[in-house]
């Protein structure tokens, strides 16, 4: 089984990936300070069972399920159709970079490649898993799909469309979250929207247009 000492990782992905975790974590660490600042000042301006309800009411917030993800990205590249699809159903899929940038171990099994990222100085970890499939049209275009779960839950689902127009290969595709997320993931999507686009530059891809979707 290949590890990550096997496996090429574009540094200058990974270089971009890594500034999104040093961005995000600190980020994510003061919504939390927040929070708990919060729930402190209630307690401290009334008494003990109101800051209960305002933390309760906070924690719920911060960890119910209420949002959910989804959109569209159309990429150009000067590659050719058969290496961008390779990049796609390999171990480094363009568009999870802060996925395989930031993870501390990578392993492959058949057609599942497994990230493994830790965190809270090496005390939690989250494994994520990719399987991809993959058919050919009769034109040369390639359909790839790629299903994302998260410690063994579905996490997203990934459709490219990779096709050859002109000089250039146009990548098509779309995402859509399994699962809705809290309030408390809100600042990873904050940092990650700042850093996708040149993540994926970095790799040879144009972002020609984005469109992406918040709901409840």
């Amino acid at each position: 089984m290949p590890s990550s000492q096997d496996i090429d990782r574009p540094e200058a992905a990974v270089d971009i990936a890594r500034q999104y975790l040093r961005r995000e974590r600190p980020l994510s660490a003061l919504v939390v300070v927040l929070f708990t600042s919060v729930f402190l000042g209630t307690f401290l301006a009334t008494s003990l069972l109101p800051a209960l309800v305002v933390g309760a009411v906070l924690v719920v917030g911060a960890r119910a399920p209420l949002i959910r993800s989804c959109g569209t990205v159309r990429l150009r590249t000067d590659d050719d159709v058969e290496p961008v699809a390779a990049s796609f159903t390999g171990p480094t899929p363009p568009g999870l970079v802060f996925q395989w940038g930031t993870a501390d171990e990578i392993a492959i099994r058949d057609s599942t490649v497994t990230y493994r990222i830790w965190y809270l100085f090496g005390l939690r970890s989250i494994e994520m898993t990719v399987q991809t499939q993959t058919t050919t049209a009769r034109n040369g275009a390639h359909r790839v799909e790629l299903y994302v779960t998260a410690n063994g839950q579905q996490w997203s689902t990934y459709t490219a469309t990779i096709h050859q127009q002109g000089d250039q290969t146009i990548v098509e595709y779309e995402y859509a979250a399994n699962q809705r997320f809290g309030l408390r993931r809100v600042p990873q999507r904050i940092i990650a929207k700042r850093y996708r686009n040149e993540a994926l530059r970095k790799q040879g891809y144009t972002v020609v247009e984005r469109d992406d979707h918040y709901g409840i």
